[in-house]
């Protein structure tokens, strides 16, 4: 089997033909040709740490707000050597955080204040707050993890907007669902963010697979 390649330069599409020989020692060149794109451009992420960032000082000014050692004996208080950053008694927050009676204050998700009160601001505030150090580092790695890889390939203003917009619709679903709690965090943005990853890999399946095959020198024919 020979074949043939036609590459443009000026850009990255590759043209790739196949052409097969036949039982008589002749050829015959196949009709089966496809393109690769690989002039895809890369975004330089920086909207997705800034949401870490932001998400974790939000987290430290819950606790300095919190201030465990104020309405609390000083020996009940855990990491006590952090003054009023300590943290709640693990019998009262297990994620080693803030007590509810603080996340409520600052904005946590409440049915009874978004529907009765109207406090609709609340939607919004909730998605930057979170229950405990172990809660935070959960979501900010998920973020980092699938946050930076999509903001490098589809730019800042998708992202961000995808971003927001979920965590909203996510804020929406808990107060119709979640009446008898309070909610913080991010699940529904982190939600979104996931299943735009899920649909791009989806979406562009063919594209991968026909990579992964050249780069492994597996020689195909009868792609279109």
């Amino acid at each position: 089997m020979a074949g043939g390649d036609i590459e443009n330069r000026g850009g990255g599409a590759k043209r790739y033909s196949n052409s097969i020989n036949d039982s008589s020692g002749g050829s015959y060149i196949s009709s089966s040709t496809y393109m690769i794109d690989d002039t895809e451009p890369q975004w330089t992420s920086w909207l997705v740490p800034v949401f870490v960032v932001a998400n974790v000082a939000f987290f430290v000014v819950v606790m300095y707000v919190n201030n465990c050692p104020r309405h609390k004996l000083v020996g009940k208080c855990v990491a006590r050597f952090l003054g009023r950053f300590s943290l709640e008694p693990l019998r009262e927050n297990p994620l080693f955080g803030p007590s509810s009676s603080t996340l409520k204050k600052l904005g946590a998700l409440e049915w009874t204040k978004v529907v009765i009160n109207h406090q609709g601001w609340r939607l919004i505030t909730c998605i930057w707050l979170h229950a405990g150090v172990f809660h935070l580092l959960a979501n900010m790695l998920s973020l980092i993890f699938i946050g930076i890889r999509l903001e490098q390939q589809f730019g800042f203003l998708r992202i961000g907007i995808l971003y927001l917009v979920s965590g909203f619709g996510g804020s929406v679903l808990s107060s119709l669902f979640i009446r008898n709690n309070i909610s913080v965090g991010a699940p529904g943005a982190l939600f979104g963010l996931l299943g735009a990853m899920l649909s791009e890999l989806i979406t562009n399946w063919t594209i991968y697979t026909n990579k992964g095959g050249w780069n492994t020198g597996t020689s195909r024919s009868g792609l279109v």
